[in-house]
């Protein structure tokens, strides 16, 4: 989880940087932090193999920034993180999470009606304070009340790609415990919803109490809100609660099931099985006191008459009746992914050439890969112009007769991400559009623009014949 605390300094280091209007450096910082989000390894345990000449391998951390990675591992902070906090005193988190505020928003709100959290921000926007201010004004204090409120809705909620990751690597730690038998997720993370609210982990294990034990003494922890023999609940300090329950083997499915959900499918499940003279709960399937199944999922559900569904199909959406008449319908599985069309390689945004993701995407088994890099524009991100396209077209075509001689399925395409200026044309001239085999095009900047003048501009954008996705 080292990757994860780093890369949140990063971006707050950046924003800080943003808001004393510091040109390049933000960025930086910003890019070291992606790479430190997505590198599969924990970086601790790159510089205790490798020491600090290793950790500037990682794209986007040099000299500096690997000095700091290192400061971090040893003391947990970066001397330089808690001097732009002094200078700066407010929680920069908490308040760019409002849509809309920017850093250099946060340094204005701070500057003028010091603006430290966002209780000062939802106190000073009620009050009708913000209107007044330099380039902001009444819509713009409307939009930051909005937003304040849905932050207030979706409070103690995680997104599931930021919470996935440290998912995983709890389950990894408790999995190499060789009492450990039987581990899965449940509840929404194993549903795979769009927001989490904690996560709960069911197993089955030799010697519960060693389990339960080495559980409560992870890294990162802030809080242990219970600690039984065969339950125990943490809360990390990415700020979500775990809990983590070992049952016996024989309960396993059904526990799984009971605790995996969603509440309104358990419910339907519960009724059919007491119009069966059943009854359903955790701890298995019954028929008077005799529990008549409970090991598997598959096994509960199948005594229930109906086939077992997905997961994420488990919402009391049509799955239950489809179950009983056998029709469940295939979820698309990452090997049914065929290719993706919006790559970018090292021309500009990406880390790696289009050959290195060539060579990735056979791996996946993928039959296409589209490299959609940004356009001229977007300069920050080294945007390639009509020309660049030409000389990448060239690389394309040389990795594809490569491929082709070697037998392989891949086929590369070449596309681009352009952008859509502010009166809905492309920054790519028609006639180099027309040469690639698709194109995408996005709004990357005057995002704020009136609905009407906004539609008129996608309309436009959407009219170019040139433009497919």
């Amino acid at each position: 989880m080292t990757n994860q605390e780093i890369a949140k300094i990063f971006y707050e280091i950046a924003s800080y940087l943003e808001m004393q209007d510091i040109d390049f450096k933000p960025q930086a910082y910003e890019k070291a932090a992606m790479n430190l989000e997505t590198l599969s390894e924990d970086v601790e345990e790159i510089y205790k193999r490798e020491g600090l000449e290793s950790l500037k391998k990682i794209p986007g951390v040099g000299q500096s920034m690997a000095e700091k990675i290192v400061e971090y591992i040893k003391t947990g902070k970066i001397k330089e993180h808690q001097e732009l906090k002094k200078k700066m005193p407010v929680n920069i988190e908490e308040l760019t999470a409002v849509e809309g505020i920017g850093p250099k928003m946060v340094r204005d709100l701070y500057k003028h009606l010091k603006i430290k959290n966002l209780k000062d921000l939802e106190k000073a926007a009620k009050a009708g304070k913000i209107r007044d201010l330099p380039h902001f004004g009444l819509k713009t204090e409307q939009n930051i009340l909005e937003g304040i409120e849905f932050l207030k809705r979706s409070k103690g909620r995680f997104l599931l790609g930021e919470i996935l990751p440290n998912v995983y690597e709890i389950i990894a730690q408790l999995k190499d415990l060789k009492e450990v038998k039987q581990i899965s997720e449940a509840g929404s993370v194993r549903r795979r919803k769009e927001t989490i609210g904690d996560v709960d982990i069911l197993i089955t294990a030799s010697n519960p109490k060693k389990v339960i034990d080495y559980f409560v003494t992870f890294p990162g922890i802030v809080k242990i809100w219970g600690k039984g023999p065969t339950k125990a609940s943490i809360r990390l300090k990415e700020g979500f609660d775990v809990d983590l329950r070992v049952l016996p083997e024989k309960q396993f499915g059904s526990a799984l099931q009971y605790f995996t959900g969603s509440k309104e499918h358990n419910i339907i499940l519960r009724k059919i099985a007491m119009d069966k003279g059943l009854k359903l709960n955790e701890y298995g399937l019954f028929k008077g006191p005799k529990m008549i199944s409970g090991q598997t999922e598959k096994e509960v559900y199948n005594a229930l008459g109906m086939d077992c569904p997905e997961p994420e199909l488990r919402e009391d959406q049509g799955e239950i009746e489809a179950a009983q008449k056998g029709k469940l319908p295939k979820i698309i599985g990452y090997k049914d992914i065929l290719g993706d069309l919006h790559c970018h390689s090292n021309w500009n945004g990406g880390e790696n050439s289009i050959e290195e993701l060539s060579e990735e995407a056979i791996k996946m088994g993928y039959q296409y890969l589209g490299i959609s890099d940004h356009t001229k524009f977007l300069r920050i991100e080294h945007g390639i112009d009509e020309k660049q396209l030409a000389q990448q077209r060239k690389e394309i075509d040389k990795l594809n007769s490569k491929l082709k001689a070697h037998n392989s399925k891949l086929r590369i395409l070449q596309g681009c991400e352009a952008n859509i200026l502010a009166d809905g044309s492309i920054d790519i001239k028609d006639d180099a559009l027309a040469k690639l085999d698709y194109s995408i095009a996005g709004i990357h900047s005057q995002m704020k623009m009136p609905k009407e003048k906004m539609t008129e501009r996608i309309i436009k954008a959407m009219k170019n014949p040139h433009v497919d996705i």
